[in-house]
Formats: C-alpha cells, sequence, structure tokens
C-alpha cells in the first residue's frame, strides 16, 4: 500500500538532531544546514562540485554562430530548432517541479543540492534563451520557443514526464514519488543525449562552435544532476524497501524503456539520416548503451544485450561530453577547463 506523504514543517523546534535518524523521506527535520553533521555523507562532494561548476551563459562568444546559423543546411537548422525547443521546456519543467521533490525530502542536506540543481536548470534554460536570441530574430525565436505545444512529437514526448511530474501533484505518496524520481533519472540520463549528440557533431564539423560549448557545460552540470538522483534512488531503496518490490523495479524498468524508445523516435524523426555524421542507426546504438548504463548504475543487468559499450565510432561523443575534459577552443586558441573541480569523478 501506498503511504501518504506529508509536507515537512518549515519551522520544527521539535525536529531531530541525531544524524543517525535522519531519513530521505518520512523524517523529522529541523531544517538547519549543519555542514558538519550529514547522514548521506556523498553529498558533500557534490555539493562542492556544483557550486564550482557555477557559470553564465553570456560568458560564451556566439559570434560565429551568427555567421554559421544562417549557412547551416536546411537539415541542421531544422534540427538545432527543434532540439532547443525541446530542450528549453523540459528543463523550464525541471525548475518548477524540483520544489515538489524537495518539499518532502527530510535530509537538509540532500535538499540543498536540490536548491543548487533548480538555481542549474534556470540558468539551463536562461543559456537556450540567450542562443535563440543571438542568432535569431523575435519572430523566428518565438517559434522555436513554443514549438513545443504544436509539434506532435514534441508535445508526445514533453507529455510522458510532464503527465509522471502532475500524477505525483494529484497523488502525494511516496509510490508516485519514487515515480517522479525515476521520471527526473530518465530526464537528465537519457532524454538531452540525442539533442547534446547533436551539436557536438556540429562542433566537430566545424559549425555552431559556441552552441557546442554552451552545451558542455550544461551537459556537465545534467551529470552531476544524475549522480544526485542515482544515489536518492539507492538510498530509498535501502530505507523504503517496499518500494522496490519485483514489481515495482520491473515498472521503473519500463519507464526506462519507454524512455529509451522516446528518444530513439525523436533522433530518427529530428535527425535521421540527413545530418552529416550523423544516422538513425548511430542514434539508435548510442541511446539504448546510455538505456543500460542507467539501468545499471541503479544495480541491475543490462536491458539491452549487446550495447553495454557505446563503440568506437561514438567514442567523439565521450570526448565531447566527459565533463573533466581540457579543450583548446578553436576560435580563441586558449586551454578552457570544463570543470573547475575534481572533487567529483565523472563516471556517468
Amino acid at each position: 500500500m501506498a503511504k501518504m506523504l506529508t509536507e515537512k514543517m518549515l519551522f520544527n523546534p521539535n525536529g531531530d538532531s541525531d544524524v543517525t535518524r535522519r531519513r530521505m523521506i518520512g523524517g523529522n527535520t529541523t531544517n538547519l544546514n549543519d555542514f558538519n553533521n550529514l547522514r548521506y555523507q556523498w553529498t558533500s562532494d557534490w555539493y562542492r562540485q556544483a557550486m564550482n561548476n557555477f557559470w553564465i551563459p553570456e560568458e560564451i562568444n556566439l559570434a560565429q554562430d551568427m555567421k554559421d546559423y544562417p549557412r547551416l543546411l536546411e537539415s541542421e537548422r531544422r534540427a538545432y530548432d527543434k532540439i532547443l525547443s525541446f530542450l528549453v521546456f523540459l528543463d523550464s519543467l525541471q525548475s518548477a517541479n524540483l520544489p515538489n521533490i524537495s518539499s518532502y525530502v527530510t535530509a537538509n542536506e540532500v535538499n540543498l543540492c536540490l536548491h543548487i540543481q533548480t538555481f542549474q536548470e534556470c540558468i539551463h534554460s536562461q543559456s537556450y534563451s540567450y542562443m535563440l536570441d543571438t542568432i535569431c530574430p523575435p519572430d523566428k525565436r518565438d517559434e522555436i520557443l513554443y514549438a513545443w505545444r504544436d509539434d506532435e512529437h514534441l508535445l508526445r514526448r514533453n507529455t510522458f514526464i510532464g503527465d509522471c511530474y502532475n500524477e505525483f501533484l494529484m497523488n502525494r505518496d511516496d509510490e508516485h514519488l519514487a515515480r517522479v524520481l525515476v521520471a527526473n533519472y530518465i530526464l537528465e540520463g537519457i532524454y538531452f543525449y540525442s539533442g547534446f549528440v547533436f551539436f557536438y557533431n556540429l562542433s566537430r564539423n566545424g559549425k555552431m562552435p559556441g552552441s557546442a560549448q554552451e552545451i558542455r557545460y550544461i551537459n556537465r552540470d545534467e551529470n552531476t544532476h544524475l549522480w544526485l538522483f542515482r544515489n536518492i534512488i539507492q538510498e530509498l531503496r535501502k530505507e523504503e524497501p517496499h518500494l522496490f518490490t519485483p514489481e515495482k523495479v520491473e515498472s521503473y524498468k519500463e519507464m526506462i524503456m519507454t524512455g529509451v524508445e522516446m528518444e530513439i523516435d525523436w533522433g530518427h524523426y529530428v535527425i535521421g539520416d540527413d545530418v552529416p555524421g550523423l544516422s538513425k542507426d548511430l542514434v539508435t546504438r548510442y541511446i539504448r548503451y546510455l538505456g543500460n548504463k542507467r539501468w545499471m548504475d541503479l544495480g541491475y543487468d543490462a536491458i539491452y544485450p549487446g550495447y553495454e559499450e557505446p563503440g568506437r565510432d561514438l567514442e567523439w561523443v565521450e570526448l565531447y561530453s566527459n565533463a573533466n575534459s581540457v579543450k583548446t577552443d578553436f576560435f580563441e586558441a586558449r586551454s578552457t577547463a570544463y570543470a573547475k573541480s575534481t572533487a567529483l569523478v565523472d563516471d556517468l
């Protein structure tokens, strides 16, 4: 039976100060941010990494992108526009939904991480708007920004995640919260990635370097968000084993598989075989690999046998998305360190 959740009190002088009694959900928190008294020690490294990752979109020069955008192939420009519409909506949704999760998390150190993630999602939304404002006239910008309401492929994908989030608002119990956590894990770990590959592919073909650099910063943040939700799910499995019965685990697996299939369908629709350097086959293999990795990182067996590794022809993607890499900027000939701290190993 699902357990109804009670939103934690804001001011709670009678909360538990004993760290051993702290729980991910259902605890009695004081809401005091005590950085020397942590139940979940992994949050310390996560917090420092996230703080060291601070950036603002305007740091990145998009002058070359302004020149490149009109010269993109029609297939590239179409994909650029639609992928941006998808990304800006989902990051906007994330910034609105994370406080709903935080309201029921009773570990203050985890809430600190969720608050930082919320801020970073706002930065991501701003970065996409900055890209559109820079390269597009106002009417084109608005068309791209709101395409998610009119394009049936976009709307269907957003509906899958959005309905899961809305269901928790209508049923505030631990089972629906667990599904929201898995949905967030899918969004952060699967949903964005064919889009990221598209921008990296443009960059390796000498196009839109500023856009790719924006995406690398975003990708770095998403890696930490993914790490955060993986740990929250794993801690919840220890504390609330009734949420991880074989039947419920199977339902989470089906969510992962749905996310994979939606991302593959999206990649086929928006990229297809018309963008130089990419193909439907490459998108399919990469997203199945990611689905395997996300599920296996939670401690389960591979969903898609034969896709446990990305493959040699996808090594360039891994190089672009590696949060701790150092890249020489082609146009400025300077070394740019994308990670300012090595506190968190980038194994996602």
